[in-house]
């Protein structure tokens, strides 16, 4: 690896980003034009132009390369995919939105060369950090984030100020490509997932980072990516033992808990009395909340639109017929044989389908292989 020059692979992960994207490569040729670099554009199937631009680019661009990802979303899998096509010395990461400056890329290598380190992590929250693309709210939102992401990770770890950054550089040796290698790519923040899978072998930093305002588009930030972080947190806590989606998938059955619990005393003015004609009721309700939750949540990326939506609810109901029907019958025999509470009696029904549930669907309804 030479010191006194070393080559440079830029990975900008992209989604319509066609307005921000261009200017960006034009500042990091400019910022860097020292340096031997690589600048590769992982697309993940953009609709506004972005992977035409770069394309036109590339033809004039002898650094510029495009992966187009078709079968494959996601923005830790695109960082992934990146850093395993990339052979220069470093690997710097920054999102495609404009809100990373180029100038940050000299100081993070400068202290990745000089300390020696695995990774230099661009902060939003050191002293010397100039923020000005966060809101007031996402900023709380950042801080809460990291303050829990610090709790799951490598004591090693603990002195990085922000685990949520998009901006970081990777020294490129075989045991950062073999620690990328094993993240799953379902998961939150790439970052949070590489310093939790390499954990105390993965020696960091960080840097001050300039976090400029968007000039067009919109964030991606969404309800989906802070269901990953909640399913990040949760797979560290749990030491990796309970598989995601198995955690997604019973999150959403506890969210399921509550609208059949409500669903049932609920109907009580359209149903009556009837514990029977309440509890089929509500359980019907509940699993159709769960199939919409999950399309939404846990399998997004295998979600079901338009005729297969439909399709596959019918089939959602059919497979789970057999789980609806014990957890119907276990919730009668608790409530009239051992204990006359209708929310525990709902609760042992409950318990027993789950595991059926998760296997079934994910694997037939979703077609999710090693489910």
């Amino acid at each position: 690896m030479n010191k006194e020059n070393p080559s440079i692979s830029i990975i900008l992960p992209a989604l319509n980003e066609r307005d921000n994207i261009v200017r960006l490569i034009d500042s990091l040729n400019k910022e860097l034009n020292e340096f031997k670099l690589d600048i590769l554009v992982i697309d993940d199937n953009s609709t506004d132009g972005t992977k035409e631009a770069i394309a036109l680019r590339s033809n004039e661009d002898s650094n510029l390369r495009l992966i187009e990802r078709f079968d494959r979303k996601g923005l830790a899998s695109a960082i992934k995919e990146g850093i395993l096509n990339s052979y220069n010395d470093y690997i710097v990461v920054m999102d495609s939105d404009g809100q990373h400056k180029a100038e940050n890329v000299k100081s993070a290598l400068k202290k990745i060369i000089n300390e020696s380190l695995d990774i230099v992590v661009g902060s939003r929250f050191m002293d010397d950090s100039s923020v000005r693309g966060l809101s007031k709210r996402r900023t709380n939102g950042s801080l809460l984030a990291n303050k829990i992401a610090r709790l799951s990770l490598d004591k090693k770890h603990s002195h990085l100020s922000d685990y949520m950054s998009g901006f970081f550089i990777l020294k490129n040796t075989s045991h950062v490509n073999e620690v990328a290698k094993r993240i799953e790519v379902k998961g939150f923040k790439f970052l949070y997932e590489f310093l939790s899978t390499g954990g105390k072998t993965i020696s960091c930093g960080d840097v001050p980072l300039d976090f400029e305002e968007r000039q067009y588009g919109e964030s991606k930030l969404n309800i989906p990516i802070v269901w990953d972080f909640v399913i990040s947190l949760a797979y560290g806590f749990t030491f990796k033992i309970i598989p995601r989606r198995a955690i997604s998938f019973g999150l959403v059955g506890c969210i399921g808990v509550l609208v059949q619990l409500i669903s049932f005393h609920a109907l009580e003015n359209a149903l009556g009395s009837s514990f029977e004609a309440r509890l089929i009721a509500s359980v019907f309700i509940a699993a159709a909340s769960n199939f919409c939750i999950n399309n939404i949540l846990t399998f997004r990326f295998e979600s079901l639109h338009g005729m297969d939506f439909l399709k596959g609810f019918i089939q959602y109901l059919l497979v789970i017929s057999l789980p609806v029907a014990l957890n119907i019958s276990v919730a009668n025999l608790v409530y009239k044989e051992l204990i006359s509470n209708t929310n525990t009696a709902q609760l042992a029904g409950i318990i027993v389908a789950y595991i059926w549930n998760y296997v079934a669907t994910s694997k037939f309804i979703w077609k999710v292989a090693g489910s």
